[in-house]
């Protein structure tokens, strides 16, 4: 008699040792980790009991057409003990069927609950993530890798939902399973039992040698798979090609990608090879227990004499140790699987525990309406303590004038306008608007008072009305319209096949430089700030764009409180007021007229700059 090996669950893989990246990443496993990861089933904690039962429930039903198979082969079929009863083997046999049809409902619904609260758990902790990076401070945006935030808030965070509905619960469900099992093997018969137990890790072991080395080749295959991606992120992007045409690269970018396909289609043959060398140990070895009960059950019965032992409770010991074989092939790497999952909740964790530097006092105040006076008082600034970028910064602009900042590269110009809408927090001293701390103010209302046109400016991967109505959700077509002409793109888009409803690609790559500025100003206006922030660099841009977009600025500063990085001649014509920054200070203010002939920073900049733009002007 032989009955076939218990085969690998669905989704079964080798039990693999941790990465290096995984290692690097292993925290500090303590009570305030565990407790706080299992704090997300704590909302959910009568469904988790109700999965915890029905697991229970299911693993004893599962064992019963086990046990029921031992009694139709001693008691429904004929034998040297009896000559069998046919109606006992029908109801035995129906049994098992109706035992297996409520077992599997059962495993429907608590699959169901196991999903639905993994499911609801990863929708609050992605919620929670999203919120609590919104809010995060410009400099976090500025340091952290793109990526690595990508990455917190999908796969980290969905492979928090593999650990509940996975390794939890299988370790809970594993441990009924062998507890119950280990029960059952008893009561059938305990010499055998002992043999059946000395006999699964044997089972186990070696396939785990097969398993590593799989394992290993699986990471090689991964590492050459991340390698052809990055060649392809690369040499097919619209920069990549670009630079792969321009310096003839095709030939050598193509024997790279060759060369790295080739080691990973040899990868993948050897990885599938060793595969079916896998699964071959383990069904040898899964036939080799078996083997071994029904040799020790024939010494005690040959030679002992134990007529007691039956077949159906050696064809029960046989399968009762086929199902103890993966609980316990789990339990040989649940301290790699835990220590996986606190590893993802600790990276989770990190960015949860990150503090939001710049955020509202509870007590914050919400003005009605912000005039525009600003005012820097002592005003100090660092990313580090060792590299001060503003050292004691005070000036004032006075509501409804423009004021320009002019200075050489890294004096601190943007870093002053980034401190008005509180990208960032002044380390010392304070910013005032209309006489208050914008610590004080709400943050919302303060922000809703401003405009700020950057100089890379940004379109989200949507049409042109879509980047614009981001300003004001509810901007009537007429508004959208006389904001574009006020920024003078209305006609470029009127010029176009699907006009406002033209797709502007992603981060706008379908538009040039000049018409995104443009775009970004029209943005703006819908908005209608009482301030305005704007760094207005044109250095990549031709000077038909140069003229269309400074003639779509001035109406855009008329009336309104306007802070400018000045880089066109025409702004610091025109500005109430120039602010010379260097070195993080101000180093003296006025007119263009009054600064020419008084400020050795400001005549340099003029020489270097502006002069010759000037020129120009005056002689047209």
């Amino acid at each position: 008699m032989s009955m076939p090996p218990m085969m690998p669950p669905r989704g079964f893989r080798p039990f693999g040792p941790m990465t290096d990246d995984e290692k690097s990443e292993v925290p500090k496993i303590t009570r305030k980790l565990v407790f706080r990861a299992l704090s997300y089933l704590k909302p959910h904690k009568a469904k988790l009991l109700l999965i915890l039962s029905l697991i229970g429930i299911s693993s004893a039903l599962a064992l019963v057409p086990t046990m029921l198979t031992g009694q139709i082969i001693d008691r429904g079929f004929p034998s040297a003990g009896g000559p069998g009863d046919f109606n006992l083997l029908i109801t035995l046999i129906l049994a098992s069927f109706g035992v297996l049809i409520v077992s599997g409902l059962l495993g429907v619904l608590q699959n169901y609950l196991n999903t639905w609260m993994s499911q609801h758990i990863v929708f609050d902790m992605r919620n929670q993530m999203f919120r609590h990076l919104e809010h995060m401070a410009h400099r976090f945006f500025t340091t952290e890798k793109q990526g690595d935030l990508i990455t917190r808030l999908t796969s980290d965070i969905e492979g928090v939902n593999m650990v509940i509905s996975g390794t939890l619960l299988n370790i809970f469900s594993n441990l009924v399973t062998l507890v119950l099992a280990l029960i059952a093997l008893f009561a059938t018969n305990w010499q055998l039992a002992i043999v059946g137990m000395l006999v699964v890790p044997f089972m186990i072991i070696p396939t785990r040698v097969v398993g590593r080395k799989r394992f290993d080749i699986l990471l090689k295959t991964q590492e050459k798979q991340d390698g052809l991606n990055q060649i392809m992120n690369e040499t097919l992007s619209v920069s990549g090609s670009l630079l792969l045409k321009l310096f003839t690269r095709e030939q050598k970018e193509y024997e790279k990608y060759k060369k790295t396909n080739t080691d990973l289609m040899k990868l993948s043959i050897r990885e599938s090879i060793v595969g079916q060398w896998f699964m071959m140990f383990m069904r040898v070895l899964m036939e080799v227990g078996p083997t071994i009960i029904y040799l020790v059950a024939a010494i005690l019965i040959f030679r002992f004499g134990q007529i007691d032992i039956t077949f159906g409770a050696i064809a029960v010991m046989v399968a009762l140790v086929n199902r103890m074989t993966f609980p316990i092939a789990t339990f040989f790497s649940i301290q790699v699987d835990l220590t996986r999952s606190l590893a993802l909740f600790n990276r989770i964790f990190d960015y949860f525990d990150m503090p939001q530097e710049v955020k509202n006092k509870p007590d914050a105040v919400a003005p009605g309406k912000i005039a525009g006076d600003i005012e820097f008082r002592n005003v100090k600034f660092h990313y580090n303590e060792e590299s001060p970028i503003l050292k004691g910064v005070s000036f004032t602009v006075r509501r409804g004038t423009t004021t320009a900042i002019v200075g050489p590269s890294g004096a601190g110009k943007s870093t002053i306008i980034n401190l008005i809408p509180r990208l960032y927090d002044v380390s010392e001293g304070s910013v005032l608007i209309d006489g208050l701390d914008v610590r004080d103010v709400d943050m919302f209302a303060l922000r809703s008072s401003m405009g700020y046109v950057t100089q890379d400016t940004y379109m989200f991967n949507g049409t042109i009305k879509d980047n614009l109505i981001y300003a004001r959700d509810d901007a009537t077509d007429e508004e959208i319209i006389d904001a574009c002409k006020k920024a003078n793109i209305h006609d470029f888009i009127e010029g176009l096949p699907e006009k406002y409803d033209t797709e502007v690609g992603n981060r706008g790559l379908k538009l040039s430089g000049g018409e995104k500025q443009r775009l970004s100003i029209a943005r703006v206006m819908l908005k209608n700030p009482t301030i305005l922030l704007l760094d207005e660099a044109t250095s990549s841009l031709d000077s038909i764009s140069e003229s269309m977009i400074q003639e779509a600025i001035n109406p855009l500063l008329t009336g309104r409180t306007g802070v400018v990085i000045a880089h066109r001649l025409s702004t610091v014509m025109e500005a109430d007021d120039i602010l010379v920054i260097k070195d993080g200070e101000v180093q003296c203010r006025g007119t263009h007229r009054e600064l020419l002939g008084s400020n050795d920073v400001y005549k340099e900049l003029y020489d270097t700059q502006f002069k010759k733009a000037i020129e120009d002007y005056q002689a047209h």
